[in-house]
């Protein structure tokens, strides 16, 4: 069967299709996405303006005949923290289902982290022990720590990359009073969070998911995506230490000539990179794992699971005859 799942995230708004059964590994089919970073929609009461709403639907109704038009058997819409922390998210969503059809499942920071996990656990399997998994979006962090398939601890806080770039790092390159005053902003957010899971064990492994990881992970000297997602991608905290140092000191256009920076990604490389140094030194590791699967994938998985249980699917109400614009 093919499942469609549409992710609207605060930088990218992105439609994967893979072809699944249950008990068998996803296999990609296509996708479709665009470069949206709704947080920089934001007026000064923290509401998406009207241009950033217009975008929003114009890409669902894209997706969605897409994923028509290869004929998806279901598709799952969800949108994180741009919209869940919008000041008129609900309204947002209203006018998305109006003008689409399509109903988006809006996803709290737990939930976004506990489906991440859950793709992490699914992908390094058993052995892996008890895992800890940090995963960096556009508007918010999430942590998650588990020994089983779903974790004992899952939460977000407000750190995303984009959201630390429009906040704090306006200058092009950072002038190193704004690195600081970033610097111990995150570790003051970070710290209550970090405290949630004292008495819970040591893991055994920290994974890593999210393009903002993955790229820091490419320029520290990993092997790039072409080489395929079986091969063994680390980033060490020295490394990470040493290239937030040399990221703080170059323009927005100069990231670009590193390795595995999109123009989508070059302006809030250096608050992922602050916010991933942070997070590995006050969970107190040195090292990472970088995991192909996120929460795309989470919810795959999830649904794929729910279909031993409850059968066949009816077609999604929104797959079917295209919506007239």
């Amino acid at each position: 069967m093919r499942l469609g799942v549409l992710d609207i995230g605060s930088n990218t708004v992105h439609l994967l299709l893979v072809d699944a059964h249950p008990g068998a590994r996803p296999v990609p089919f296509a996708s479709h996405k665009r470069p949206l970073s709704l947080v920089q929609y934001l007026d000064g009461d923290g509401n998406i303006n009207d241009a950033g709403q217009h975008e929003l639907t114009e890409f669902v109704l894209e997706a969605w005949e897409f994923a028509a038009r290869h004929k998806a058997d279901d598709l799952l819409a969800f949108c994180t923290s741009a919209i869940r922390e919008a000041t008129n998210g609900p309204a947002v969503l209203a006018r998305v289902k109006h003008e689409t059809t399509v109903t988006l499942q809006e996803l709290t920071g737990s939930e976004e982290a506990s489906m991440t996990f859950f793709a992490v656990r699914r992908w390094y399997g058993w052995g892996a022990g008890p895992v800890l998994n940090l995963d960096i979006g556009g508007g918010s962090f999430e942590m998650a720590f588990g020994q089983d398939e779903l974790p004992e601890v899952a939460t977000s806080v407000p750190l995303g990359a984009s959201r630390l770039t429009r906040d704090w790092l306006a200058e092009d390159p950072p002038s190193a009073k704004s690195v600081k005053e970033l610097r111990r902003y995150i570790r003051a957010t970070l710290a209550p969070a970090v405290k949630q899971f004292e008495g819970l064990g040591r893991a055994n492994m920290v994974a890593g998911t999210s393009k903002t990881f993955r790229s820091l992970a490419r320029i520290a000297g990993a092997a790039p995506s072409a080489a395929g997602p079986y091969v063994k991608r680390e980033l060490n905290a020295t490394d990470l230490g040493v290239w937030a140092q040399r990221i703080s000191a170059m323009k927005v256009e100069d990231r670009l000539f590193l390795p595995g920076v999109s123009d989508a990604r070059a302006h809030q490389l250096l608050a992922g990179a602050l916010v991933a140094e942070a997070a590995l030194e006050m969970f107190k590791f040195k090292k990472m794992r970088i995991c192909p699967w996120a929460l795309r994938e989470g919810l795959i998985l999830r649904r794929l699971d729910q279909l031993v249980f409850a059968g066949p699917l009816d077609p999604a109400p929104h797959i079917g005859v295209p919506a007239a614009r």
